[in-house]
C-alpha cells in the first residue's frame, strides 16, 4: 500500500466518522433545540462548570474535579490534538461527560440544574451529557 492510499483511507474514514456523528447528533437532540441553542452550548457548558466550580455548598472534591477539567479544556496539549478532524474535539467531548457524570453523582442534578445559564434544550442536553434527568426534560 503507497502512503497515498494510507492517507486517502484515513481521509475516508474519517470523514465517514463524521458523517455517522453528525447523524446521531441530530437524531438525539431534544425536539426544542434551536440552532441558535446548539451553538450557545458550550459557552453555557464552560459558564456551567465554572459556577459548580466556585459553589461553595458542592464538597471540595467535586470543586477540585471541575477546576482541574477547566484547566485540561484551557490546556493547548490535548489527548487527542484539536486539528484532527471530528477526533480532535471527541477527546474534549467525552472528557467533559465523563466529569459531568462524575460530579453530578454526588452533587446531585439540583446543583446542574441550579447553575445551569442557558435555556431548557440546552440543560436537556447537558443532562443526557451527564446521564441524568433534570426538571426540563421530565
Amino acid at each position: 500500500m503507497n502512503w497515498w492510499q494510507l492517507v486517502v483511507s484515513v481521509a475516508g474514514g474519517l470523514l465517514l466518522l463524521w458523517l455517522v456523528l453528525l447523524v446521531v447528533l441530530w437524531r438525539v437532540r431534544p425536539d426544542g433545540m434551536t440552532t441558535t441553542a446548539a451553538l450557545r452550548l458550550l459557552p453555557d457548558l464552560v459558564r456551567l462548570v465554572r459556577r459548580l466550580a466556585a459553589d461553595r455548598e458542592l464538597p471540595r472534591g467535586v470543586r477540585i474535579r471541575l477546576w482541574l477539567l477547566l484547566a485540561y479544556l484551557l490546556m493547548p496539549i490535548d489527548l487527542v490534538p484539536d486539528f484532527v478532524p471530528v477526533l480532535g474535539y471527541a477527546d474534549d467531548a467525552v472528557v467533559v461527560a465523563l466529569a459531568l457524570r462524575s460530579v453530578v453523582r454526588r452533587a446531585g442534578a439540583d446543583a446542574l440544574t441550579r447553575h445551569w445559564p442557558g435555556d431548557e434544550a440546552g440543560l436537556q442536553v447537558v443532562g443526557r451529557l451527564a446521564g441524568i434527568r433534570t426538571s426540563a426534560t421530565s
